[in-house]
């Protein structure tokens, strides 16, 4: 298990302080603050540490502006940022790993596992909302399962990196965690 000291994990303002000095697009800024929900939710429930998975999921995508659509460079464009930042060395290297299109098939730790599927659910949620007017409070589970089925439905939200959430926790009860993380920060995300 990937268990680190809480003096890893920033405090929320500060790494959303630090996300904003290179992310300034509202949807983005979003995905991320709503990754890090996710993540923060599934450490409370793994008995993780909540704050550390929450500053991983926040900050994972800190280079995309950077990138200009460059996978070869996603992650380590980031890695360079948090090190800059005086960012420990255990965070870094996931969100430096976290690009699948680099290092798919190679995650064993359970926080990036995790992070794997909070990066896509998170935008799965959400979709979900959108499609009920912004109201994530009457998403469910079952609208989650049944549009994840929907391969057209939020379409870049990339299935095969959800399931692997199955060799941590059944994947309804994911859904279930990713529902309530979200929750949490609906009003951040401009959602009822």
């Amino acid at each position: 298990m990937f268990r680190e000291s809480t003096s890893l994990a920033m405090e929320r303002s500060a790494m959303i302080g630090l996300l904003n000095q290179y992310v300034h697009e509202p949807g983005l800024i979003n995905h991320c603050l709503a990754t890090g929900a996710v993540m923060k939710a599934l450490a409370e429930k793994l008995g993780e540490d909540a704050g550390l998975w929450e500053t991983i999921g926040v900050l994972h995508d800190i280079d995309f502006e950077l990138i200009h659509g460059d996978m070869q460079l996603h992650g380590k464009k980031g890695a360079d940022i948090l090190i800059g930042a005086g960012i420990d060395p255990a965070i870094v290297s996931i969100v430096q790993r976290h690009n699948h299109m680099l290092f798919s098939g190679t995650y064993e730790k359970p926080v990036e596992i995790a992070l794997q599927a909070a990066d896509s659910t998170s935008g799965l949620v959400i979709a979900c909302a959108l499609v009920k007017g912004g109201k994530l409070s009457d998403v469910t589970v079952k609208t989650v399962t049944k549009k994840a089925k929907e391969k057209s439905f939020a379409a870049g939200c990339d299935r095969s990196r959800i399931v692997l959430i199955e060799s941590i926790l059944p994947l309804p009860e994911f859904y279930a965690v990713a529902i309530n993380g979200l929750m949490a920060i609906r009003e951040d995300l401009g959602l009822t």
